[in-house]
């Protein structure tokens, strides 16, 4: 099923349906949302899907897909360079948190995958570069804004809460505006 070729996309497809149908509310996050709403321009190795589940009952789902446990929170796949993570639950950027009936589903052509909205994923850049400093996550958040539709009265609702400059947000916008045009 999950060979070398297997793509991320069909990963988290993969993985989403494989929890969906157990019952599992999980919701993409992170690199990998990035990756899906960059249309590949930034490229994760990795899955994070937010969920409030344990990892006990978490892992026989996955082991079902060919993943292994590993020590932490990680489940690796001999045959793919990619790796999933489940970070716990609740979905949240900085203090702001967010029920999982915010999220989206965008159909791909390997199943349905359950992620936040890009306006979120902005946000989740976001949050890393103002609490951990993170300069890549600003880059990520322009390739988001540059592919997508993003809601940045959100943005500034938000980042006014989290005391994060809104001159990050602006300059973000610029940018992403800029790489558009070209």
């Amino acid at each position: 099923m999950i060979n070398p070729e297997t793509s991320l996309e069909e990963i988290a497809a993969l993985v989403s349906g494989a929890l969906s149908e157990a019952g599992i509310d999980a919701v993409l996050s992170g690199g990998g949302a990035v990756t899906f709403y960059s249309k590949n321009e930034y490229m994760s190795t990795d899955l994070d899907f937010i969920t409030s589940e344990r990892k006990k009952r978490i892992a026989p789902i996955v082991e079902k897909l060919g993943f292994e446990v590993t020590e932490g929170k990680d489940f690796h796949h001999p045959h793919s360079k990619f790796f999933i993570e489940f970070p716990a639950g609740p979905l949240a950027f900085g203090s702001k948190y967010i029920d999982n009936t915010a999220a989206v589903t965008l159909e791909t052509e390997f199943g349905p995958v359950r992620i936040i909205t890009p306006t979120q994923s902005v946000m989740d850049r976001l949050a890393w570069v103002a609490h951990a400093n993170d300069l890549q996550s600003k880059e990520q958040a322009v390739l988001i804004a540059k592919h997508q539709e993003i809601d940045w009265e959100e943005i500034f609702e938000w980042a006014d809460t989290e005391q994060i400059d809104r001159a990050l947000i602006s300059e973000i916008q610029k940018k992403a505006v800029l790489n558009n045009a070209t």
